[in-house]
């Protein structure tokens, strides 16, 4: 009688899909603010082989073996874009942290298609400004 489960159950979806867009919006345009407060360039107009910085928050923080040398990867996201980050040598810094906001300075170079910087200079956020 006028709706059968596949209708509702389409409904539900797509409400599902407009509320997590409208979170990850939400996320993004806050990410993109703190970023601009920050005076950095964003990620979205960073290019190859130009010295640039920018601020955002840590998605990720993994330790990976690179040709038996430790390195410390994450990947910082400011709301335009992400970009890979990797401290070489490193197996752990104090503070780099999933969810942690830092600001980066250093060179950024391409790294099998995406935007990397190796070993930047790094500023931590205070922790009352990070929003889980």
């Amino acid at each position: 009688m006028g709706h059968g489960p596949s209708t509702t159950g389409g409904r539900v979806k797509t409400g599902l899909r407009a509320m997590l867009a409208s979170r990850a919006e939400l996320e993004a345009s806050e990410e993109r603010a703190h970023a601009e407060l920050q005076g950095c360039s964003s990620v979205a107009r960073l290019r190859s082989r130009t010295r640039s910085e920018v601020f955002g928050v840590l998605r990720s923080v993994t330790m990976r073996p690179r040709q038996r040398v430790p390195a410390l990867e994450a990947e910082l996201y400011d709301g335009t874009g992400s970009i890979q980050v990797v401290w070489l040598g490193q197996r752990r810094i104090a503070g780099v942290e999933p969810g942690r906001r830092v600001r980066l300075s250093g060179f950024v170079c391409q790294r099998d298609g995406r935007l990397t910087m190796y070993n930047p200079r790094y500023e931590l956020a205070p922790r009352h400004e990070v929003h889980a």
